[in-house]
């Protein structure tokens, strides 16, 4: 009887050490298990809960409190934004067309090499996005750099919860030069706005039309500073003098003796005499021609300023010398031009004789329009029957000949000139020009 009781109280001892031990493996495992789902969940209120229950039960509730409280996905790693911009990672984006040079994830608090094939849910980002704007909105938050750092949170925030915009952006992430493609780079160039056409070919004109009319006036004031001084220094034609020149000397010489008889009180001048004085004044010496001078060339370039055209193409500017007219005139003379020329080449076809008007046109293209105008007329005649455009030789021989009557050369000096000018070959010095 003792024998059986003893057995029996072994049969419950075991039983109930089997019953602990089971127990015991019961609270392990489960322990292990929510430290297991802990870790993954990255929850640390669970992981706390965890490791402070000594329990079944309160390892249990510590578990499901985790699983209840973590919005975010299985084997995804947060952490809370750090007030130093360094831990906001980096992004190839030169055109701002995400976050910058920042990662978005980053600014939310997302590490993207943790999270593995999980990434952040919208639910995750979402809530991170609102307890990291309530910490720095400007409104709230008075710190240096706060309404920077809301205006880079919100901008996260915005790309990240766009399906497409944060596909593009995950595939961007490891692809710069895909980027580069799309976006370009702003350190190699960058898209200008667009301009628009009109304003830049009235632009054109104008300027084209300043440029045209100050060309045309400095041709003109090439042409009057030479007779300026030729009138004022008194130039012979080979020192290169003309006949205007002369003009505008003579008038300026009698004016100036107006003016000076009318200081001196005089009432009359008698204009006469003019030769008989000119034969009596003596030579006057270099001090006297540099005071003449300065008298003189006020007057010489006020009488200048009066000739408007000195020929050839050398006036003073007036709206037809705007490139806007000259573009409007351009067809005109392109098919007056063309019309010309056709009749020409069927008449040399035809064999016909040049008329007068061809001869012209021949002759001037042939000297130039300079040299056609300086010509008087008996001479231009005279230079149309010479046929300049057929032969070399003869034009030069006539530019010689127009050199020599410039300089004022007797038809003696001009004969020597030639026959030194044969001898010599095409080299002559400029001082054969000033032979006594």
């Amino acid at each position: 009887m003792v024998a059986s009781q003893g057995g029996s109280a072994r049969t419950i001892f075991y039983r109930r050490v089997w019953i602990a031990a089971l127990l015991l493996l019961a609270v392990v495992f489960a322990a292990s298990c929510s430290l297991v789902h802990a870790q993954e969940d990255d929850s640390t209120t669970a992981a706390a809960s965890t490791e402070e229950s000594g329990s079944t039960e309160s390892s249990s509730s510590g578990s499901s409190d985790s699983r209840s409280n973590s919005d975010l996905p299985p084997k995804e790693t947060r952490r809370s934004t750090s007030d130093n911009k360094d831990d906001w990672g980096s992004f190839y984006d030169p055109n701002n067309v995400f976050c910058g040079k920042f990662d978005c994830y980053k600014i939310l608090g997302f590490d993207h090499e943790t999270w593995g094939s999980d990434p952040p849910s919208l639910k995750a980002i979402t809530k991170s996005y609102r307890n990291l704007s309530r910490k720095w909105h400007p409104d709230k938050n008075k710190a240096k750099g706060a309404r920077e750092r809301f205006v880079a949170i919100s901008k996260a925030y915005e790309i990240l919860t766009n399906f497409e915009k944060r596909a593009e952006y995950d595939h961007f992430r490891d692809r710069p030069d895909e980027y580069f493609k799309k976006y370009g780079s702003s350190v190699l160039w960058a898209y200008a706005p667009k301009s628009d056409a009109s304003i830049i070919i009235m632009l054109f004109l104008l300027a084209g039309s300043a440029f045209t009319y100050y060309a045309q006036k400095n041709r003109w004031q090439t042409i009057a500073n030479h007779l300026v001084r030729a009138a004022t220094e008194d130039w012979s034609p080979r020192e290169g003098g003309s006949k205007e020149s002369t003009e505008i000397r003579e008038k300026a010489l009698a004016i100036l003796a107006q003016k000076k008889d009318l200081q001196s009180g005089a009432v009359e001048t008698n204009g006469t005499n003019n030769g008989e004085k000119k034969k009596k004044v003596p030579k006057m010496t270099p001090r006297e021609k540099k005071k003449e001078w300065e008298e003189l060339r006020p007057i010489c370039i006020d009488l200048v300023n009066e000739i408007d055209d000195f020929g050839a193409g050398f006036r003073k500017p007036t709206l037809q010398d705007l490139l806007v007219i000259r573009m409007v005139k351009w067809p005109y003379y392109v098919m007056n031009s063309t019309l010309w020329w056709s009749k020409y080449a069927f008449r040399r076809l035809g064999k016909m004789d040049l008329n007068d008007e061809e001869r012209e046109v021949l002759t001037k293209n042939t000297i130039g329009e300079v040299a056609w105008i300086a010509v008087s007329d008996e001479e231009r005649a005279n230079v149309l029957t010479l046929e300049l455009w057929k032969s070399t030789d003869a034009l030069v021989e006539w530019k010689e000949e127009q050199e020599f009557k410039r300089a004022g050369l007797s038809m003696t000096k001009m004969k020597q000139l030639k026959k030194l000018r044969k001898k010599g070959g095409s080299t002559t010095e400029d001082d054969d020009l000033h032979m006594d």
